[in-house]
């Protein structure tokens, strides 16, 4: 029977990248997100390559919709296997720390925390009852290194990352899988390990392996060290 992989905040890097290395796998790849056309075009790619795929359009930042996206994956294609939260900072307001204000450190809260914690709701219970799945989520390297000019994404990122692996162990014993991904390099078609293909294949290899909760992509140290200078 095949499986599904819901992916929150799909774009047309690493997004459906991670939808073509489950597609090859035998799942079906439900992509939400905000804008209704860009998804129908998104879904096309790998449709093309024999990959059941759809779009469920849901602004992320909109619980309710979140929800209702995820219940009609379920309707469609039945329980979600493997859900994949990364929509990017770029869908709210992004200050520098000295520019950051509640406003918009909520906004970056509500999108990259809030959202996972509301998608991650509604796929949970199918987990559990069935005793397995996997939940990956998605952050930047501001998540782990102090970086100025993105005050408000940083706050929200750390605090994904902090949350993801804290649930991780609380849920293992339930069957559900919980992994971080870390981007710590610039993700570019055909540029080494940040390809997004590459990334994606490390994407399966977590849900495969389920033996570790974090994955990071990218030379953390060297970008710590970059960011030093910079500032």
């Amino acid at each position: 029977m095949s499986k599904t992989i819901a992916i929150v905040g799909a774009g047309p890097g690493l997004g459906l990248a991670v939808a073509r290395a489950f597609g090859a796998r035998g799942f079906r790849a439900a992509l939400v997100a905000r804008d209704a056309d860009r998804l129908r075009s998104h879904a096309a790619e790998p449709a093309a390559r024999g990959i059941t795929a759809a779009g469920f359009p849901a602004d992320v930042r909109d619980r309710t919709a979140l929800v209702a996206a995820l219940g009609r994956v379920r309707e469609e294609y039945g329980p979600i296997d493997v859900l994949e939260y990364g929509p990017g900072p770029q869908g709210a307001p992004i200050t520098a720390a000295v520019d950051t204000t509640a406003e918009s450190a909520g906004a970056q809260f509500e999108l990259n925390v809030l959202g996972a914690i509301t998608a991650v709701r509604a796929v949970l219970p199918d987990m559990t009852e069935r005793g397995e799945g996997t939940i990956l989520v998605t952050t930047g390297v501001s998540s782990i290194v102090p970086v100025p000019v993105l005050g408000d994404v940083g706050l929200a990122m750390a605090g994904l990352r902090n949350w993801a692996l804290a649930l991780a162990p609380q849920l293992a014993p339930r069957g559900v899988h919980v992994a971080a991904v870390t981007i710590a390099t610039r993700l570019v078609a055909g540029e080494g390990e940040g390809d997004p293909d590459r990334v994606a294949a490390r994407y399966v290899r977590l849900h495969d392996s389920r033996d570790r909760h974090e994955e990071i992509v990218g030379d953390v140290e060297a970008f710590r060290q970059t960011a030093a200078r910079l500032t």
